[in-house]
């Protein structure tokens, strides 16, 4: 097993059926009625009011933000409200995302509605679309300790902003890097480390399988360091990103420093 201080990361029966049960919950919410294997389209919004075949209304957006106005025949659900006529949003910056609902022939298609890179977009998600009816899973590497390793998470002094590209071409995207992450897999390596959920980090990378029998781009969280700066690294569930499934999405890419010249056979294959 790979080290980064002379002290690997062992794992157990205990460890590989936790594994188990945290892809089984992965794909499960991946899968989920409005999860994003059901977005149906992506839609940029403009100035123009625009209608589109897979919502009710007339779209567009300006500073004020997106705005809605619905035929007499139509209705949307907004934060549990029911609106009809011209709906406005307000800025997208300035609060929490709205939850928007269609009820259409008995099921509720929900209504993302969100900014990015400085512009408002519009993700309908139907849980009846073939993309989600059809999912099948995702196949995984077997589980493989020699891709669990101890790391030493080194933090910046002051957090710094990190702009990368999109597969959206013009998107960008600005994440907060909290300091790197440095292990050996095969010789010494090193990883820019994001926020992540808590106190945990986040890390988008690729690797040399990347593109062949892995995804473009992959994912992984990181728990929280000790106070002594160690962590592991669990590659075993490195996870793929939504636009592995949909070309609705407007994933991130990873920064520069985050391409391992090494295989990382572990984690989330291609989609079969």
């Amino acid at each position: 097993m790979s080290t980064t201080t002379g002290t690997a990361a062992s794992t157990t029966a205990a460890d590989w059926a936790e594994w188990a049960e945290w892809h089984a919950a992965h794909e499960a919410a991946r899968a989920s009625e409005h999860g994003f294997l059901a977005i149906t389209s992506l839609r940029w919004l403009t100035p123009t009011p625009e209608r589109f075949d897979d919502l009710p209304g007339a779209w567009s957006t300006d500073e004020a933000g997106p705005v809605v106005t619905l035929a007499s025949d139509e209705s949307l659900e907004v934060d549990g409200a029911t609106v009809t006529g011209t709906h406005r949003f307000g800025r997208l910056q300035d609060r929490p995302e709205p939850r928007v609902v269609w009820h259409v022939e008995g099921r509720d298609v929900v209504v993302e509605i969100a900014r990015r890179g400085g512009s408002d977009l519009l993700r309908p998600r139907d849980p009846a679309t073939p993309t989600r009816t059809a999912y099948r899973g995702t196949p995984t590497f077997a589980p493989d300790e020699r891709f669990v390793v101890e790391a030493r998470f080194e933090p910046f002094d002051v957090q710094r902003e990190v702009t990368v590209g999109s597969v959206v071409d013009g998107l960008q995207h600005v994440f907060a890097a909290r300091g790197t992450l440095s292990f050996d897999l095969d010789g010494p390596r090193t990883l820019l480390a994001f926020n992540g959920h808590g106190d945990g980090l986040h890390v988008l990378f690729t690797d040399r399988t990347s593109g062949t029998t892995t995804a473009a781009t992959r994912s992984l969280d990181v728990p929280a360091p000790g106070a002594d700066g160690r962590v592991r690294l669990d590659f075993t569930r490195a996870t793929n990103l939504p636009c592995a499934y949909t070309a609705h999405a407007t994933c991130p890419l990873p920064p520069r420093e985050n391409r391992l010249d090494v295989a990382i056979e572990a984690g989330e294959r291609l989609p079969a």
